[in-house]
């Protein structure tokens, strides 16, 4: 087994398409030594990944990926080694998702009565169950229902931040996510910054207001960096003081030409990152 991890990913508990035991068996199959169950708004798939990692001798890393509102914006933190058992962490993410279901609730009134989309919430619970939906669960809808030719046209139409049915999260911020994190013994990572289209007075501002909070990582490393955009991404986090993390985002079949662990073949990523945000970490208990 090789001695890398991936420290972003996802699994059907959100909008990943493989269940988090087969998760663990590809990460086994791929060489991880580690990975990072980082679902949107829930840990729903941990305890089932943690049984499976034990058998197949892989570490599981249990983690969240908290989607926020900052100025009008999607922004996402990943939270790693939390104690998603604590009754502050129960309590707050009961929160979080409240905030989200409003907004899905939203969305599909917009698709539906602005968008003349056929949709409505009975028709997402019968095709998505009880994952938490996103905003590609919308997009899977759109495609399987025929207003889109490619599940990524929904995004570029109708449910991406600039189209006119995108509704942006309400009152959860990123700073809220970091503070929970933070106070649950995880470790506040800002996820692929570089997707956020900021300009770099905005991304300073919000690099700084977080780091006030107790940010300790930058998501340097992702699927989709080219080889510049991974340098700049490094340079903003020697900026500001933050340690690199990175991940894949494996989605499985959502996301076809990313792989878990490598991305798109520009991965690998050593046990050493998640060390050394670990040590980071224990440095400011």
């Amino acid at each position: 087994m090789k001695n890398t991890v991936d420290l972003h990913v996802h699994s059907s508990c959100s909008d990943g398409t493989c269940t988090p035991s087969e998760l663990v068996s590809y990460a086994k199959k791929q060489g991880l030594c580690a990975f990072a169950l980082t679902d949107h708004d829930t840990t729903a798939g941990i305890d089932e990944a943690a049984a499976a990692a034990a058998k197949l001798g892989v570490e599981l890393i249990a983690g969240i990926e908290f989607s926020t509102e900052y100025h009008g914006r999607d922004i996402h933190i990943v939270g790693l080694d939390i104690d998603y058992n604590s009754a502050v962490f129960s309590k707050e993410l009961s929160r979080f998702r409240s905030s989200r279901a409003l907004r899905n609730q939203k969305m599909i009134r917009k698709l539906r009565e602005e968008g003349g989309i056929d949709i409505s919430a009975k028709q997402m619970q019968e095709r998505f169950g009880e994952s938490v939906w996103t905003r590609a669960h919308f997009a899977r809808y759109l495609f399987e229902h025929g207003y889109v030719s490619e599940m990524w046209d929904a995004f570029k139409t109708y449910v991406g931040e600039d189209c006119p049915y995108f509704v942006p999260r309400e009152k959860v911020t990123p700073a809220q996510a970091v503070d929970l994190i933070l106070r649950t013994g995880g470790i506040p990572i800002l996820a692929h910054p570089l997707l956020y289209a900021l300009d770099e007075p905005d991304m300073d501002e919000l690099i700084l207001s977080l780091k006030k909070c107790g940010l300790i990582g930058l998501e340097t490393f992702y699927a989709t960096y080219t080889p510049l955009e991974e340098l700049h991404a490094l340079r903003l986090a020697e900026k500001h003081g933050l340690l690199p993390s990175g991940g894949s985002d494996f989605h499985g079949s959502n996301k076809p030409d990313i792989n878990l662990g490598s991305g798109r073949g520009n991965l690998s990523l050593p046990y050493e990152l998640l060390q050394n945000l670990r040590d980071r970490r224990t440095h400011y208990e």
